[in-house]
């Protein structure tokens, strides 16, 4: 998410006048610093889930205790708990069943408060846009879990690589392409069946950054300004 936030994330947060954030992963917390500096400025609150954060929580709750909310838990069994919120970042677990329902989360939030927040999701190219990977299998029902293994992988080939590769110590579905695979797969297949009108925008460096925001002409064309001026 780091690449995208100067250019186009606080911008789309200052123009929809964002101010109750959700962040799912964040990991070593640099996003999550500028997102800090951001609900200071305007008054407002992060809440931020991660099982396992990788940077100094209590640093963070001591300079900003007023707009930093911690939640270390799996972002399936926090988001059930967390209402009304203007914007969420998605760049947890990176695997359909994690990202389709998360967003399956949000959607009974919008349905029940008649609000639709935008929603930022990382990784949405190569090389887990139609790749599962698993920082916690143990969490993925056995039904939606890959067979996966700790092996790198190379643009433009399916199976994974005997060694070498990006991203080879992490959890990588042995495969990608097919049904409930990857990042993207999970983003379309929620788009076909959500009642709630969603916009659906896409950079494609960095991973990729999927943006959903709520169907507006006006809206879409400035996010798709964003989108250009940035570069990205």
């Amino acid at each position: 998410m780091l690449a995208f936030v100067d250019k186009i994330i606080l911008p789309l947060l200052s123009i929809s006048h964002s101010r109750k954030i959700v962040e799912v992963g964040a990991e070593f917390g640099n996003t999550t610093l500028k997102l800090l500096e951001y609900c200071r400025v305007v008054g407002g609150h992060l809440f931020v889930a991660d099982p396992a954060p990788r940077f100094d929580v209590e640093d963070y709750k001591r300079r900003y205790h007023k707009q930093f909310h911690m939640l270390k838990d799996y972002s399936l069994e926090i988001l059930p708990h967390i209402h009304d919120y203007d914007c969420i970042l998605l760049d947890g677990d990176h695997n359909w069943y994690t990202v389709y329902n998360e967003l399956k989360c949000i959607e009974k939030m919008a349905l029940r408060n008649q609000k639709l927040p935008i929603i930022l999701l990382h990784d949405t190219e190569w090389p887990y846009g139609r790749r599962d990977m698993y920082y916690f299998p143990d969490s993925i029902p056995d039904l939606f879990r890959k067979p996966y293994a700790k092996k790198g992988m190379k643009f433009g080939q399916s199976i994974l690589l005997e060694s070498g590769g990006a991203n080879a110590i992490l959890n990588n579905a042995l495969y990608e392409n097919g049904p409930w695979n990857g990042v993207l797969s999970a983003i379309e297949d929620f788009l076909k069946q959500t009642p709630l009108p969603y916009s659906f925008h896409r950079c494609y460096s960095n991973n990729g950054l999927g943006i959903l925001t709520p169907k507006h002409p006006e809206f879409d064309k400035n996010v798709q300004n964003l989108i250009k001026a940035s570069g990205l």
